[in-house]
Parts: structure tokens; sequence; C-alpha cells
């Protein structure tokens, strides 16, 4: 089969991207829901009214709400592995959806999470060899969650867990890579260096004051990265879409 470029455009506007993740339920359990953000009816009306560039799912919900997902024209990524955060010890998560689930479902593309420095890497990156070769085959753009974990990540040093995240992204052949900003801006500019030609966009991470999110926003765009992939600081909001219109005039630079 013909290799197709990758549509990216998809889940890019004007080359960057905001994309509202949902796929905590399973990687976190209920911990982070609350009696609105548990339906996922209210994250879709959120992705919605809020414009986002792409919505994250795991494959359950992708199915059971595809009705809704299709009417709020949010463009559908998939997850296709996950785990839950109850087995201890070196982590691993294996794929839960295939490819062709994903766009039968809609989806325009998928992602997968490696956690590099686990004993089992070379699991997931066996698995997102055929996933990565199935989806360009398809034109299917590849988004990496690349973390760093395990024992043998003890005593490195952010800087360079950052860095190696992204650059094993490129070296993948991820077309995205979504990595998590420690702080230091100076250190995530080498970090989308070493990217190379594949994006980057930040983990929103746990819910942190306003200030502090907008502020870590502005040093993420002025770094190079494409955007944020987000979901706690969202739907954890008691306004999710107006932190959503001030993250998205930081992204597109209408914010001075």
């Amino acid at each position: 089969m013909k290799k197709i470029k990758p549509q990216l455009s998809k889940i890019l506007k004007k080359g960057k991207a905001i994309y509202l993740v949902y796929d905590h339920g399973l990687e976190h359990g209920p911990s982070d829901f609350n009696d609105k953000n548990v339906d996922p009816l209210y994250i879709i009306d959120i992705a919605k009214k809020g414009g986002y560039t792409g919505l994250v799912f795991h494959k359950g919900i992708a199915e059971k709400y595809n009705k809704e997902i299709k009417q709020s024209k949010v463009p559908l990524i998939v997850k296709l592995n996950g785990k839950t955060n109850l087995v201890k010890g070196e982590p691993i998560s294996r794929q839960l959806c295939s490819v062709d689930e994903a766009l039968k479902l809609g989806a325009v593309a998928v992602g997968y999470t490696i956690y590099i420095g686990s004993e089992h890497e070379s699991v997931m990156f066996r698995e997102f060899e055929k996933i990565q070769k199935e989806s360009h085959k398809k034109g299917i753009p590849v988004i990496l969650w690349a973390y760093p974990r395990g024992k043998s990540i003890k005593g490195k040093s952010k800087k360079d867990l950052m860095a190696y995240a992204a650059r094993t992204a490129l070296e993948i052949g991820a077309d995205i890579v979504k990595i998590q900003y420690h702080g230091s801006q100076n250190d995530l500019k080498w970090a989308v260096k070493s990217a190379g030609k594949t994006k980057v966009v930040i983990a929103g991470g746990i819910k942190k004051d306003e200030k502090i999110l907008l502020k870590q926003v502005k040093e993420i765009m002025d770094a190079g990265c494409t955007g944020l992939a987000i979901g706690r600081n969202v739907w954890q909001n008691k306004k999710p879409l107006e932190i959503t219109k001030k993250i998205k005039k930081i992204i597109w630079k209408k914010l001075k």
C-alpha cells in the first residue's frame, strides 16, 4: 500500500493546536471528576463551544458517544493504549484499540504512550512501530505521549529527560509529541530543537492557579511549541470556556 502524507492540517489551525484531553478516567480513575465533568457530554460540549482543534478519548467513549462527537465537528483523536494507576512497578501501557477501529469511529489522528526508561519500553516501541506504519499508510497522523518513567531515570536531569522524550518521538516517526514541561523555558527550547520536524505539544498536567497556567502557556509558545494537550486545567475549571479563550489568545498570538 502506498504511503500517504499524514494529514496534520485536520488537527491544526494555522499550524497551532489546542487538544482537549479526557483519558483520565482510565489513567487516574474517577478521582479527577466531579458531578459535571464525569459526564463525557460535558467535555464534548466544551470542545465544541471552545473551538478545540482536537478531542482525545479512549475507544470506549469514542464509540458510545460517537453521534455527539460527530455532531460537535471537533476532530477526534483516539488514544490507542492505556493503563490504570493501580498496578505498581515499572510502567507499561499496552494497545487497546487498533488503527482500523479508530478510523471506523471517525478518528483523524491516533495517540500512543511510551514510558521511555521503563524496563518495558521495548514492548511499547514494538507496538508503536506497527501503529506508526499502519497510520502513515492511511494518511493518519500519530501523536506520541512520551513520558520518562521507571527506576532507571532516577538521578537524571529534567532537561535531559525532556529533550530525550522529544528526540525519541522524532527518531521513531511520530508526527507530534506530547511531553511534560518542568518549568525552564530554555530547557524547553532545547527539547523543541531536539524534536526537529516533529511538532511539540505540552501536557496541561495537574490543575494549577490560572495565572501560573497562563504564564506557562506563554513560555511554552515562545519556546517554539505547537500548542497544548490540556485536560484538568480546563474541565476542572469553574469557567472552562473562559480559560479556553485566554489560552487560545496566547497560542494564536492575539494577546499582547
